[in-house]
């Protein structure tokens, strides 16, 4: 289980395959065609593997025990958001189950393993306010979904519950795992329509695209993209 590395996407972290934009720190072709509601989204590792075995037997299997596992690991990947945050109290907020699944289930997997990480953490530049926001209604599976789909799954599944506590303020919204990242762009647009000054996102893993791979530059191939790159 190690974490995904430094060639993805300044902005959301999907992985990059072009020499080129891998040089020159360009976004993927998801965040060029539209901008993301949140300023950046950074992950752990990739959702595959004993990694994603630790996520389920969690969310599947209710092995608490795992939450400790994975908590460290969401603490580094926040750890690199740090240098991007503000000098004041961040709020952090878990994106919620809805009612029927919390029941079912026990617990929200993405608040044990925020718990975890906070205490990693340390300090008290972190504030974790659970109740910021509120899942209003059950979705629908984003898998088989077209992009305008599962964004229209999602419109008007969250709300924020106390707006008073948004305005003006910086906002980590975490979650397991970062799938197609609808679910979270869905909460950070209402976050930030509720008056958020700016939201970033944080998970354990995050999907990555099956065929990428990094290519490795010839000497002259690497001189262009670094001229590229300015």
């Amino acid at each position: 289980m190690r974490p995904i590395g430094d060639s993805v996407c300044p902005v959301c972290g999907e992985r990059l395959v072009s020499p080129l934009a891998l040089a020159a720190g360009e976004r993927c072709g998801s965040c060029r065609r539209a901008e993301p509601p949140f300023a950046k989204a950074v992950a752990y590792g990739s959702y595959d593997g004993r990694l994603r075995e630790l996520i389920h037997l969690l969310k599947y299997e209710q092995v608490r025990s795992t939450a400790g596992v994975l908590g460290r690991m969401l603490a580094e990947a926040v750890s690199n958001l740090a240098p991007l945050m503000g000098g004041g109290n961040i709020l952090v907020v878990p994106v919620p189950l809805y009612r029927r699944k919390l029941r079912q289930r026990g617990f929200n997997q993405a608040e044990l393993i925020t718990r975890d990480a906070l205490k990693r953490m340390g300090g008290q530049r972190f504030a974790f306010e659970p109740g910021i926001l509120e899942r209003r209604r059950e979705t629908q599976s984003q898998i088989g979904l077209t992009r305008h789909q599962r964004r229209e799954n999602m419109r008007g599944a969250f709300k924020v519950a106390k707006p008073g506590e948004v305005k003006g303020r910086e906002i980590l919204i975490v979650d397991d795992v970062y799938t197609t990242g609808t679910t979270v762009s869905e909460c950070a647009r209402i976050l930030r329509r509720a008056g958020a000054s700016k939201v970033y996102v944080a998970t354990v893993a995050r999907t990555v695209k099956a065929d990428a791979r990094v290519v490795k530059l010839q000497p002259e191939e690497e001189k262009q993209a670094m001229a590229a790159a300015g």
